[in-house]
This record gives C-alpha cells, structure tokens and sequence, in this order.
C-alpha cells in the first residue's frame, strides 16, 4: 500500500521532539499506539469478530484468579529462564505471528524480530506479513520461528516450508482455526482488506499520523512480501485479493495437515486448539507443540477463553505434547497463571504491537521489559525464585473455572 504524496504533504512538522514518556504498563503503550498508527490498523489489531464477547474475556477471564502471596521467603538469585521446543528463552514468552505488522509501523516485523532476539525470546513471523522471511533472516541472526495457514496450494505450501528452511528457521507453527474468516465490523467499515483500501475517511486520518507516514515512506516494504512475487499469479497487490479468496482451504482435515507435517521435518506447533479433543488429534500427527488459542477472539465469537480452556487441555495430553497458551496475555502476571496451570509458554500478540506502533523497536523492547518486571516480581511475591518451580499452589482458582458446563 503506497501512502499518498497528498498525505505527506499535509503534514505540519513538530518543532520540538516530545520527552520520553513514562512507560510502566502494556495500557500505556497502547495509548500511545492509538495516537500514533492510522486508525485502520489500530482498529485491525484492537478486534474481535461479532459482538467480541470473546475477544474481551480472554483479558477479563485472567482477573478471576488470584495470586497467593507468601512471606519470609528469599527472593534473591531469581530467574524467569526456561525452555520453549528445547529453544533456550528468557521468560516463558514468545511474540505470536501478527498479520500486517510491518503497516503498524515500517518495517514492523524486523523490528520486532531484532527486539524479540536482544530480549531473549522467539519471534514467530506470520505468512501475511509485510516483511518476507528473507528480510527478515537477513536482518537479524537468531533463528525464528514461521507461521503458515492451511492453505490448498501445495506448491507454494512446499515453497514456503523451503524458504523458512532456508532462512534457517528454528519451527513451523500451523495455525489450524483460519478455515472461515470471523467476520470483524471494524475492518469491514475501514476497508482493511488484503490489500488495505484507502478511502478518502482512511487517507484524511492517516494525514494525521505524521510519524507513521514519515517511517512508511523509507521503506520499501508495503505488501504481503511472503506472497506477492511468490504465489501463482499473485504479481501485485490487486492479483492478491483474488488469491486470498480462493486459497484458505475449507476442507482442512488432521490428514491434511499430516501431509504439511511431511513437508516440514523440523520442530512443528499447531496454533488454534481450544477442545481437549482436537488436542489429542494433535498428538497424533507428529506435532512438537500446541498453542491453546483462539485467535485473539478474532475467529468463532462466543468461544471459550484461552485461560479458561488451558488446564483441561493440559490435563488431556499430559505430557505427551508441549502446551502453550494465546489470546488474552497483557502482563507478567497473565504469564505465570498461563505457567502455574500447565503452559510452558506464553505467547503475546496485541501487547507486543501497541510497542510496535508506539514507539517502533524500542517500543517492542519496552513491552517485553514490562511483562518481564511483572512476571518476575510476581513470582517472587508467591515464593517462587525459578520460573521452573511455579506450579499451581501459587494460584487461586474458582470452582467451575475450566469446567462444570451443562
């Protein structure tokens, strides 16, 4: 998407730069992020589908369980240092694959991949990504971790498997609950589509955001760099509507997705589980790890939170599979409750970009210095000093919380 020369030329530039603002929470960084990125991305990342029941209890659901706070205990020598698929992390976190984050701000996903490697914890780059996997890899020297959607070409399916090989990535990550779109209003009404439609409403608004429209001029990236140039047909990004449309392949079956597992022989998650059922066919198809997710409540509106779908998920594959969980997280303390009931990590979307959008790749770096400040305080006001020693004592759950449906 080009930025119009109009937008720019309306511009009024700031004599004096603004101080530094005081950041000491995820909510800070999105205030800051709504100021600054076009009000269709925003939008885009801030919903869910449908009325976004969803979407809104997979943060509020968090608030139902409470911590047990101990005393007299020794707090020094702590370390929130552990494994994710037998990769060495910082914290249990990782930054979830986020379409379009490169129009959040320029260059999104080689920011957030550049911040992701300093910090100490994986990137996961989405197929509908701004950047490609190639600047990506090109621009950062940790291995990260690739997201692809089911979709039906096999060919270019087989290709990017290749490329992320290439690239040198470190795991595949399926997502499995993109079949059907959610139907989301907001996007509906700004014309977020793929490619995004600027609209007289939409340009007028981006004239605003005059940081934005300054980044996303230097750069060259402003299309799905994983597709256009890669798929049949797909040459610019008009042919990439058509594409979109035709490919996302609503006959998706556990059989399907064993012929993926054959065309990528390196560690593999499947993102998008939310029943102990479909947890257990992912055992079955050679599957490394699982994210317990809803997409964010992007998806099927009304479902379960992730928070609240993790522990029987946990409980059904036991320990024959890697559970992480998505959807919701916003702090370090949402982190050591997806810990303490069975997650071996977290992964943020939302949080991540609010950073991204505010204030670019130190803005990504601050959000995860946030989550990692609450998360290891937090632990260490339940009497814990290793992240590895969290368990379930240190939570307060409601009866009912995971269960007892009728």
């Amino acid at each position: 998407m080009n930025v119009p020369a109009l937008v720019i030329a309306s511009y009024q530039f700031p004599r004096k730069r603004p101080a530094m603002p005081v950041i000491t929470e995820i909510e800070d960084l999105k205030r800051i992020y709504r100021r600054r990125v076009p009000k269709m991305f925003y939008d885009y990342c801030e919903s869910g589908s449908w009325t976004e029941q969803t979407f809104r209890e997979n943060s509020s659901d968090f608030d139902d369980i409470y911590l047990r706070q101990r005393v007299a205990v020794d707090m020094a020598g702590r370390s929130t240092k552990t494994q994710m698929i037998g990769q060495d992390v910082a914290m249990p976190v990782a930054l979830a694959p986020v379409g379009l984050t490169g129009m959040q701000h320029a260059d999104g996903e080689i920011l957030a991949a550049k911040a992701a490697e300093k910090f100490g914890v994986p990137f996961c780059l989405s197929t509908m990504s701004i950047c490609s996997i190639e600047d990506v890899a090109s621009n950062t020297s940790a291995p990260f971790w690739m997201q692809v959607y089911t979709l039906r070409d096999d060919e270019f399916m087989q290709n990017l498997f290749d490329r992320a090989k290439e690239a040198k990535c470190s795991a595949a990550v399926i997502t499995v609950d993109l079949q059907l779109l959610g139907q989301r209003h907001k996007d509906l009404k700004n014309g977020l589509s793929a490619p995004p439609k600027l609209t007289p409403k939409s340009v007028a608004n981006m004239m605003t955001k005059v940081g934005w429209g300054l980044n996303m001029l230097q750069t060259k990236r402003r299309f799905f760099g994983n597709i256009v140039g890669h798929a049949k047909g797909v040459t610019d990004p008009s042919s990439l509507v058509t594409w979109t449309a035709e490919s996302f392949d609503q006959s998706l079956n556990w059989d399907r997705i064993r012929e993926f597992r054959k065309m990528w022989d390196g560690p593999l998650i499947i993102k998008g589980i939310i029943d102990p059922r479909d947890a257990l066919e992912a055992c079955n198809v050679g599957a490394d790890a699982i994210v317990v997710s809803n997409h964010g409540g992007r998806q099927l509106d009304g479902a379960l939170s992730s928070i609240r779908a993790l522990e029987p998920i946990v409980e059904a594959v036991g320990d024959k599979i890697e559970v992480h969980m998505d959807s919701g997280v916003r702090s370090g303390q949402d982190v050591l409750k997806a810990r303490a009931l069975g997650a071996k990590g977290a992964w943020i979307g939302r949080a991540f970009v609010y950073g991204l959008g505010a204030m670019g790749e130190a803005g990504v770096t601050r959000a995860l210095e946030v989550i990692h400040k609450e998360l290891d305080h937090s632990m260490a006001l339940c009497g814990h000093t290793d992240i590895e020693t969290v368990n379930r004592d240190i939570l307060m759950v409601p009866r009912g919380f995971s269960g007892d449906w009728a």
